[in-house]
C-alpha cells in the first residue's frame, strides 16, 4: 500500500533558558493513501508539535534534530524554505484548532480562501471566487453565493471551521492535517464536520492526520491510532484494537476517564489511577498501576445520589416518582420547599439596528420565555447547541447581560429589581466560572490578587493578611498550593487555571455556582479531575450548580435535572437519567445521537463500512 506520508524517528527539540525540551522524541508512523491516522494525547504530549514539524512551521526556538518526513516521496526536512512554501497548501494543508484566530477579521472569508487559490493555481480573481463558492457548497456552508462576502464575525463557530476546511482543500492537497478541529464545537456541528471530513477523504482519495485529545472523536474518524505521552509514542495500532485491547496504561487511563453516556462511574477515574511516572537517570519510566477492588468500588459506588424536584413537580413533568426505577440514594426535595433559584419567563432580546440613524429594525430573541427552578444542593444541566441561548441565560441570571423581561428569584429576592449596590451584594451569593480560564484571569495580576479581589470588593476579612491566608486555603481546597499565590496565569496549565478560577468564585462563599462550559476546553483526564473537584466541593459546601454545556456526556455525569434548550426556549425538562433513557423531543434525540460513540460495536460497524468501501 502506497504511503502519502512516512515519518521516521522524528525528534523536535525546543531550546529554552531552562534547558532542552524534547517535545517530539523518536516518533515514527505512516499514513497510506486515503487513510486517516488519529494522534491522541493530552496537552504537552507533542501531537501538535508533530504536525507543525511536518508543515515546517515551528517557532524559532524549535528545531528538527533528526528524522525523516517523507511526503509523496520528498523528505521535507531537507527542503529549502522556498520549496516548502510551494508545498504548503498545494500538497499538504492544515486546519487549526481555533478558526476565529486563524481568519483575518478585516477581510471577507471568501477573499481569504480565494487568496490561497490564486497563490498556488495562478488563476484570475473571478475564477478564484467561483472556485471558492464551489468549495463553500462542497463543505456545506448555506447560501455560498452570499456567504462568500461575509466577515468572520458574521459566521458561527461551525461555519468558520467549514471556511477553514474549504481553505485547506482549495488546492486539492494529498494530505490534510486537522489539529483539534472540533474541540470548541457543539455535538451536532462536530458530527457534521466529522461526517464531512470522511466524505471528502473518500471522494478525493485524500489522507488525513487527525489530532485530538478526545478518544470519542478518534473512534468516529480514524483508521489507525497513535497515542503520545510527553513527546513519545506509547501505543499504535488499528482503531478497533486500541479500543478493544489497549496495552499501555496511559491509553487505558484516557479511555476510562472520559465521561460516557453509559458510564458506570460515579467518580471519574484519572490517568493516575492506571499508571505512575518516574524519571530514572533522565529517562521517563512508566509503570502500570493495577486498579484495586477497593478503588473500583470507590469510583462506582461512592458519591452523592441524585437530588430531584419534589414528587408533585416530577409528576407534572410526566416523570412520576417510581422507587424501583431509581438508585437507592436518589432523593426528591420535600414538598413546599422554596427553590434557591427560580427563573420565570426570562427573555433576553438583542436589537438589530440598521440605517444611518441606527434605528432598531428587529430583535434577536436569544432567550425567549425560559422558566426553571433549582433547589439547594441540586445540579441543573442546561444543554443545547451553540446559539440556543444557554450561555445568555446564565449571564442574564447574574445580570451580566440585562434581561428584557421575566423574573429571577434568588431565595425569594427578585434580582431584576435590585439597584447597583444591592446587586453587587447579592452577587456574593451567586458566582460564575467561565469557559476560557486564561481569558478570565488578568495576565498582569498575580494569583493572589485575582483570588483576593472579590474579597476586597465584597468587604470580606479584615486585612490583607487575612485575605491572603483565605486565598491560600482556597487554592489548597481546589488541589493547588499556597506557593502558587505569587505566580501569574501564564505559568499554569489550562486545568490549573480553571482550578484557580473556581477558587476565585468560591472566595465570596457563594451558594449558587454557574459553570458555563467550564470543562469544554480541557483534556479528558484534566476534565475528569475538575468534574470530580466540582462534585467534591458540592458535597462539602452544599453548593448548587447551574451547569451549562454542549457535551451531553458531561451533563449526564454531573446533573440531577436537565433542561434542553433550542432557539431560546426550553424544549424538554426532567431528571437527567429519564431524559437520556427516553427523550421525548426529536431535538433531544438528535443531540444524543450526535454524541461521539466509542463502544466496540459502533467502532466495528465503522471499520466494516470502511473495508467495504
Amino acid at each position: 500500500m502506497t504511503n502519502t506520508l512516512a515519518v521516521e524517528n522524528l525528534r523536535t527539540y525546543f531550546r529554552t533558558d531552562a534547558g532542552i525540551v524534547r517535545a517530539v522524541d523518536g516518533v515514527s508512523f505512516q499514513i497510506p493513501v486515503g487513510h486517516t491516522l488519529g494522534i491522541v494525547g493530552e496537552s504537552g504530549s507533542g501531537k501538535s508539535v508533530t504536525s507543525l514539524s511536518i508543515m515546517r512551521l515551528l517557532a524559532t526556538s524549535a528545531q528538527i534534530e533528526s528524522g525523516k518526513i517523507v511526503l509523496l516521496g520528498r523528505d521535507l526536512v531537507k527542503l529549502p524554505e522556498p520549496d516548502m512554501r510551494s508545498i504548503r497548501g498545494r500538497d499538504v494543508s492544515m486546519i487549526f484548532q481555533e478558526p476565529m484566530t486563524s481568519l483575518n477579521p478585516v477581510y471577507t472569508v471568501g477573499s481569504q480562501v480565494a487568496e490561497a487559490i490564486i497563490v498556488h493555481q495562478r488563476v484570475s480573481r473571478r475564477e478564484a471566487r467561483q472556485r471558492t463558492i464551489a468549495l463553500f457548497r462542497e463543505v456545506g456552508i448555506p447560501q455560498p453565493e452570499q456567504r462568500v462576502d461575509s466577515y468572520p464575525h458574521q459566521m458561527s463557530g461551525g461555519q468558520k471551521q467549514r471556511v477553514m476546511i474549504a481553505m485547506a482543500l482549495s488546492c486539492n492537497p494529498k494530505l490534510l492535517i486537522a489539529d483539534e478541529p472540533t474541540t470548541a464545537l457543539d455535538v451536532t456541528v462536530q458530527a457534521q464536520i466529522l461526517q464531512m471530513l470522511r466524505r471528502l477523504r473518500d471522494q478525493r482519495g485524500m489522507s488525513i492526520l487527525f489530532i485530538t485529545h478526545d478518544l470519542g472523536v478518534i473512534a468516529e474518524i480514524a483508521d489507525e491510532v497513535l497515542v503520545m505521552y510527553r513527546g513519545e509514542m506509547v501505543e499504535q495500532g488499528p482503531v478497533l484494537d486500541i479500543f478493544a485491547k489497549p496495552h499501555h496504561p496511559y491509553t487505558k487511563g484516557l479511555l476510562a476517564c472520559r465521561p460516557r453516556l453509559d458510564t458506570k462511574y460515579r467518580r471519574l477515574p484519572t490517568v493516575d489511577d492506571f499508571m505512575e511516572v518516574k524519571m530514572i537517570d533522565g529517562q521517563l519510566e512508566i509503570r502500570e498501576k493495577p486498579m484495586s477492588d477497593d478503588r473500583y468500588r470507590e469510583l462506582t459506588a461512592e458519591g452523592r445520589g441524585a437530588v430531584l424536584h419534589p414528587k408533585s413537580e416530577l409528576a407534572a413533568m410526566g416523570h412520576p416518582w417510581e422507587e424501583t426505577s431509581r438508585a437507592a440514594d436518589t432523593v426528591a426535595v420535600e414538598e413546599g420547599t422554596r427553590p434557591l433559584l427560580e427563573v420565570v419567563d426570562l427573555a433576553v432580546h438583542f436589537p438589530v439596528k440598521k440605517g444611518i440613524l441606527s434605528r432598531t429594525h428587529d430583535y434577536i430573541r436569544a432567550v425567549d420565555g425560559v422558566s426553571f427552578r433549582i433547589y439547594r444542593g441540586q445540579t441543573l444541566g442546561l444543554v443545547g447547541e451553540s446559539g440556543c441561548g444557554k450561555t445568555t441565560s446564565g449571564r442574564a441570571i447574574l445580570r451580566l447581560v440585562e434581561p428584557t423581561a421575566g423574573k429571577i428569584l434568588l431565595d425569594g429576592t427578585d434580582v431584576r429589581a435590585l439597584g447597583v449596590r444591592e446587586l453587587r451584594r447579592i452577587r456574593s451569593r451567586m458566582q460564575i466560572v467561565f469557559q476560557d480560564p486564561y481569558g478570565s484571569l488578568d495576565p498582569r495580576m498575580t494569583i493572589e490578587s485575582a483570588v483576593t479581589e472579590p474579597m476586597v470588593i465584597q468587604g470580606l476579612y479584615g486585612n490583607r493578611k487575612e485575605r491572603r491566608d483565605r486565598a491560600a486555603s482556597l487554592l489548597e481546597e481546589v488541589g493547588m498550593s499556597a506557593a502558587h499565590l505569587r505566580r501569574y496565569p501564564h505559568e499554569f496549565s489550562g486545568g490549573q487555571r480553571q482550578r484557580i478560577c473556581i477558587a476565585r468564585a468560591l472566595a465570596v462563599e457563594p451558594e449558587l455556582l454557574i459553570c458555563d462550559e467550564s470543562v469544554s476546553a480541557l483534556d479528558v483526564s484534566v476534565q475528569a479531575q475538575v468534574l470530580n473537584l466540582l462534585n467534591d466541593l458540592q458535597h462539602k459546601r452544599g453548593l448548587t450548580y447551574l451547569f451549562i454545556s454542549h457535551d451531553l456526556s458531561v451533563v449526564k455525569f454531573m446533573a440531577d435535572m436537565m433542561a434542553v434548550m433550542n432557539q431560546g426556549k426550553i424544549v424538554e425538562f426532567g431528571p437527567s437519567q429519564a431524559i437520556y433513557a427516553a427523550p421525548r423531543e426529536a431535538y433531544t434525540r438528535g443531540l444524543i445521537d450526535a454524541t461521539p460513540q466509542d463502544d466496540l460495536e459502533h467502532i466495528r460497524q465503522l471499520v466494516t463500512e470502511r473495508e467495504r468501501s
